[in-house]
């Protein structure tokens, strides 16, 4: 039990830091122009 908790959350991570890197993105480009 205690594996696949530790498996999700390494899934997890995955997924919040692409929604960081696409936010970072749009914040970039707001910036520039």
């Amino acid at each position: 039990m205690g594996s696949l908790i530790k498996k999700r959350r390494k899934r997890m991570r995955k997924k919040k830091h692409k929604k960081m890197l696409r936010r970072t993105r749009h914040a970039r480009q707001r910036g520039k122009k």
